[in-house]
């Protein structure tokens, strides 16, 4: 039995958005892409949506906005996606990384520690779709108030470190009652292949901000400066009459293509009606399978305050390296279960070790990493073939302690 890791949910009405895309011979931005930034702020409930080429895309663009560059700190944490930190790196700030706690997600005390006047944000990241701890941030921001140095209108504005969550994982997680998207001032989703929700590649920035901001007006701004800053998109140009346009902002070229949205604007209404609630079926079967194994740690789902969009079953092994891990891993693929590890902390690649930064210095970090596997979690999967992926997981498991 073949079992891939992630592949894409791609069903008769994704087929049929997208022809209807080809179609209409109109297949860059347009009016799937408005429909799609339509369809996230109906079900988040976020005020206003532009969609993107990447998340990675998204959050460059949030940081510009916030005229972050050279000079600016941006917390991060040390257990993420390479491109959280890049992101801070392409508009010229520093990346200031802080360890994790036990559930993958960014410390808040360590925020608190790395806090300077140089701060212009922090990057919470939501790892396997499990929300961070959003109060908790906001009340330390509130807090640092005082030392916070504006250099721009928009931080002026704001007064106070922008909060810039890095949802790649948790479209339709939910935070207090309240779905991502609404909690930070800026969220950006993915929608990239593996994502629960995909556009092939993609992403959407997601603006919550407070008053005196009009995050109509601040959409209108991003979405022209993800065109170039050009005052036209190439649907309005071509229209009669249409061709003339201006360039305002020194803008990047980031949009998302009408072809690519369809797929993500079949996707969502299901999405968020059907798979996701499949989604938490098999992290509740994994759940009461392996909450009978002494030697499983298992991901955060559901709590109090939060609801996980189940976008990674994070599984642990206790008290393994990370070589046993690698063991592990092999026997399980050769039973033809294809699994993955999310992340490598940042600072075990190349590229943050020669910039200065040590594993040492993230303990936690490495010790979830080095004892997670990431397990196949997606509608598609059978009864027989999660029960595969169970049985084989505790035989590679209970055969290499």
């Amino acid at each position: 039995m073949k079992i891939p890791f992630s592949p894409p949910y791609i069903n008769k009405a994704v087929i049929k958005e997208v022809n209807d895309a080809l179609e209409s011979g109109w297949i860059t931005t347009g009016p799937k892409v408005r429909k799609l930034e339509e369809l996230v702020c109906k079900y988040t409930y976020s005020p206003n949506t532009l969609c993107v080429n990447s998340a990675t895309s998204g959050l460059i663009l949030a940081l510009k906005w916030y005229g972050i560059s050279k000079g600016d700190e941006v917390i991060i944490p040390a257990y993420t996606y390479a491109a959280t930190a890049l992101a801070v790196i392409h508009v010229g700030a520093t990346p200031v990384m802080v360890d994790i706690e036990n559930d993958f997600n960014i410390s808040v005390k360590q925020i608190e520690k790395a806090i300077t006047t140089k701060t212009k944000a922090i990057i919470p990241v939501d790892i396997a779709g499990w929300p961070c701890n959003y109060s908790d941030i906001n009340k330390i921001v509130n807090s640092k108030k005082k030392i916070f140095q504006s250099s721009n209108n928009n931080q002026e504005k704001l007064g106070r470190i922008l909060i810039l969550a890095d949802s790649a994982h948790s479209i339709g997680a939910k935070y207090k009652n309240h779905f991502l998207g609404t909690i930070a001032d800026i969220t950006v989703f993915s929608f990239h292949a593996v994502k629960n929700v995909t556009t092939a590649e993609g992403g959407a920035v997601c603006l919550n901000l407070p008053k005196p901001f009009n995050n109509q007006e601040e959409y209108d701004y991003l979405r022209c400066y993800s065109l170039n800053g050009q005052t036209k998109d190439a649907f309005t140009k071509s229209k009669a009459g249409g061709w003339k346009y201006d360039i305002i902002y020194p803008g990047l070229k980031i949009n998302m293509p009408d072809i690519l949205a369809a797929i993500g604007v079949a996707q969502i209404p299901e999405y968020f009606e059907k798979t996701l609630k499949k989604r938490l079926n098999i992290y509740a079967y994994y759940h009461n399978f392996f909450s009978e194994k002494p030697w499983a740690i298992l991901p955060p789902c559901i709590d109090d305050d939060r609801v996980s969009s189940c976008h990674l079953y994070a599984l642990r092994i206790k008290n393994i390296s990370e070589t046993t891990r690698n063991i592990i891993i092999d026997k399980i693929s050769q039973q033809g279960v294809a699994t993955n590890v999310h992340f490598q902390p940042l600072p075990l690649l190349s590229l943050f070790k020669e910039m200065g930064y040590e594993i040492n210095s993230y303990p936690n970090a490495y010790n979830n990493y080095k004892g997670e596997i990431s397990l196949p979690i997606y509608p598609q999967l059978t009864k027989e073939q999660l029960e595969h992926i169970v049985l084989t997981v505790e035989k590679a498991v209970e055969t290499s302690l």
